[in-house]
């Protein structure tokens, strides 16, 4: 494991839950506001908030790919019920009576 998955000790950048990761971001964009940076932590927080960008761009990316397959089955779903709806409006006449006769 490298410095920038670690962040020297801390936790792996694959194991922050985004929000984590997000914060830990912002508090590295925060050092680098600093009039005064601790050049010896420079190289370290660059390369950690590299990792975290990364990984939170593949977390978007595999999401948009999730969310690109799902739609159209739930598209798919939500024609089968308004079909469903449609053929149940259909077995029942303008009086509201049910057209299929009783069995007994």
């Amino acid at each position: 494991m490298t410095t920038a998955e670690s962040g020297k000790g801390g936790t792996p950048v694959g194991d922050l839950s985004y929000t984590e990761a997000s914060r830990e971001l912002d508090a590295i964009v925060e050092f680098f506001e600093q009039r005064e940076v601790d050049v010896d932590q420079l190289v370290v927080r660059l390369e950690r908030a590299t990792a975290i960008v990364d990984e939170l761009d593949r977390r978007v990316r595999r999401t948009r790919a999730q969310v690109e397959e799902l739609v159209p089955r739930l598209e798919a779903v939500n024609r089968d019920l308004v079909d469903d709806d449609d053929l149940a409006d259909s077995d029942v006449d303008e009086d509201g009576d049910d057209d299929e006769q009783a069995l007994f």
